[in-house]
């Protein structure tokens, strides 16, 4: 966890008498001019249900300017900002200015700006205002969830409907730096909506491509209903800003108003559970369709040598190296005793060699690459010709490969596509890949599923899913090429460029500054707020995950088994550090069973538990150009030895 002290800051987790701070002059005089005209209200109200593709509204300006501007002085001078990574999001952010009232008069000398804004936007008048502009019913006054959040580069929150507990409007108020400055659509941070589709389970889902995106501005402030599987939205990554940059960051107040609680006007038990599930609840399986083995050939039995005929077949794909019995035995012994493996240099070299130069150029010619320079691609970008956006986004956003035009012989491998949907369709479901698995693995495979991957810079991710009560065995391809110069300029040695070269990968995805590390986690406790358990890794990872493009391994070096892993820090909800805050870092660090960072022409084998969570982290417009795998998955099943069949 790293956390950014901006000056001294007051003691918010101190648990102190409560303070009532709640005796303030008119709210109103607070707010814009104009804002509770009964004309302003019907205005927004007609906005508001007319909106798509979920209803919300946008005041321009909410607050009066001089009060705005002092609070965000108190917030960047009196409170500090802690970075907080998980699978769903990347921010910095204070701890719950609810707590504001547990602190003396001393401490509240030093905010007394921030208190009049949260106490305005929890006062009845404005409460009131929302019920009239949204129709959502009666809301909490004493039940208030707001925090300071600074977006700076790199930065980003995924697709989420916000429903949690009693939440009723989710709101945000922008105060972007420098507050003069008009913040520019490149450089990111705008808050995207999106449509919804019914599933085939009958469940509403986000659509792939959000159909409105809002950038922020100066005292703007936006709220919407939340609804189960409706109200969709995220934050595009912030491409600017960050230590040595000018003071750009998307700073801004959001949070909830909760519906009215026990004891207040309008409180109304929940009887019933909703029918539409949230995007949480949606959250617990990866919904993967298996195809079955053929019932000829027979299964195999991990203590058979491969057989010519699959030892044939696999070495058009795989490094001769990892056909060998010896190499297949100390993998294997390995595996029993780790559950996970990482095999460098795993195809073939000239399968390889043609992957790493032409997966880079299909990013180039599609503007992903790294002339891009770090902003943000179209969400259409890559999807034209051989690929096709997979959502859900409240679960994951990736391409995929479309169907084929015509079934291609194997041997027609010219392409990067060709080759893809050959290791995709046909050597991951083969018998005699299920016959290496089951070697190494000493598990057999009983059904398949395998898909081509790419993950687009600045917009593709999986989110944090599991499995309740199956075993799998993850199988993995890694082939994201490192990033070259594109070339070299005049005067420059290759000797030089290749220095840079591998100075620009050590930055990008061995140093995790890129995203798009694949990573498992312990299961998380069920009352866990799903924005806290689904941690990522932020700081850098004890791996041995160099982007080399080496293409064969000849040595047991290349064998690489279950990776070290750390985590950054996503439970803290206090504006400075504190002695609970390292224990929840700890026991963070603790869940994190692996992680491992892209690279190419690596093979993972993982075994995953039931109830074992696995994501692969967003990756960052900062990346220069997309990451590539074939991801296979496989239900596989025990194999008993004579002993134990006699014993039964």
């Amino acid at each position: 966890m790293r956390t950014h002290s901006r000056s001294r800051s007051p003691d918010l987790a101190a648990k102190r008498s409560k303070i009532s701070h709640m005796n303030a002059p008119d709210p109103a005089d607070h707010f814009a001019n104009d804002l509770f005209d009964h004309n302003t209200t019907a205005k927004l109200h007609a906005t508001y249900r007319a909106n798509e593709p979920f209803k919300y509204a946008v005041v321009e300006k909410l607050f009066q300017d001089e009060l705005l501007k002092k609070v965000k002085d108190e917030c960047l001078s009196e409170l500090s900002f802690t970075e907080k990574e998980t699978d769903i999001y990347k921010v910095n952010q204070t701890g719950d200015l609810a707590s504001l009232n547990y602190l003396t008069d001393a401490q509240i000398s030093l905010l007394p700006n921030i208190l009049t804004l949260r106490n305005a936007l929890y006062s009845e008048k404005f409460r009131s205002f929302l019920q009239t502009v949204t129709g959502c019913g009666p809301l909490s006054g004493k039940k208030q969830d707001m925090s300071v959040n600074s977006y700076t580069k790199g930065c980003h929150l995924l697709n989420h409907d916000d429903v949690i507990g009693t939440r009723r409007v989710s709101y945000i108020l922008y105060m972007p730096l420098p507050h003069y400055t008009l913040w520019q659509n490149d450089w990111g941070g705008s808050l995207e909506l999106y449509p919804v589709k019914e599933s085939p389970d009958g469940q509403l889902e986000p659509e792939p491509i959000p159909s409105k995106s809002i950038p922020p501005s100066w005292n703007q402030f936006i709220f919407f209903e939340v609804q189960p599987g409706r109200s969709f939205h995220s934050v595009e990554e912030v491409v600017v800003g960050g230590e040595g940059e000018d003071g750009r960051e998307r700073l801004s107040i959001s949070g909830w108003f909760h519906a009215a609680q026990e004891g207040e006007d309008g409180y109304v038990p929940e009887l019933s559970v909703p029918e539409t599930k949230s995007s949480r609840e949606q959250l617990t399986s990866s919904s993967t369709t298996f195809a079955p083995y053929p019932a000829d050939p027979e299964a195999p039995h991990p203590d058979q040598p491969l057989s010519d005929e699959h030892k044939n077949y696999l070495s058009d794909f795989l490094n001769p190296v990892y056909l060998q019995p010896r190499t297949m035995g100390a993998l294997s012994s390995r595996f029993a005793t780790e559950s996970s493996l990482e095999l460098h240099s795993f195809l073939a070299h000239p399968l390889a060699e043609v992957l790493h130069l032409r997966l880079s150029e299909v990013d180039t010619r599609d503007g992903l690459g790294p002339e891009r320079a770090g902003r943000i691609p179209s969400h259409t970008a890559g999807t034209s010709g051989a690929w096709c956006v997979r959502g859900p986004p409240h679960k994951w956003r990736y391409c995929v490969l479309n169907p084929p035009p015509a079934v291609s012989p194997r041997t027609a491998q010219e392409t990067p596509v060709e080759i893809l949907r050959t290791l995709q369709d046909e050597l991951f479901p083969s018998p005699a890949f299920r016959a290496w698995l089951a070697a190494v693995s000493r598990l057999l495979p009983l059904s398949h599923a395998a898909e081509a991957r790419r993950f687009r810079p600045g917009l593709d991710y999986t989110l944090a899913t599991s499995e309740e009560k199956d075993v799998r065995l993850d199988v993995v391809l890694g082939l994201t090429p490192g990033v070259r110069d594109s070339g070299t300029g005049e005067g420059s040695s290759n000797e030089n460029s290749s220095l840079a070269s591998a100075l620009d990968d050590v930055k990008g995805w061995p140093a995790a500054e890129w995203g798009g590390w694949e990573c498992y986690m312990a299961p998380h406790n069920e009352e866990d707020d799903p924005a806290i358990y689904r941690s990522g890794s932020h700081s850098k990872p004890s791996t041995s995950n160099t982007n080399d493009s080496s293409s064969n391994g000849h040595s047991h070096e290349h064998i690489s088994g279950n990776n070290g892993a750390s985590t950054s820090g996503s439970h803290a909800h206090s504006p400075v550090p504190s002695d609970e805050d390292q224990e929840m870092q700890d026991e963070e660090e603790d869940s994190t069973l692996l992680t491992v960072q892209p690279g190419f022409n690596r093979l993972l084998l993982v075994l995953r538990d039931e109830r074992v969570m696995r994501f692969v982290k967003y990756v960052s417009a900062a990346a220069g150009g997309s990451r590539w795998d074939v991801c296979g998955e496989y239900e596989v099943g025990m194999i008993a030895n004579d002993d134990q069949e006699n014993s039964e």
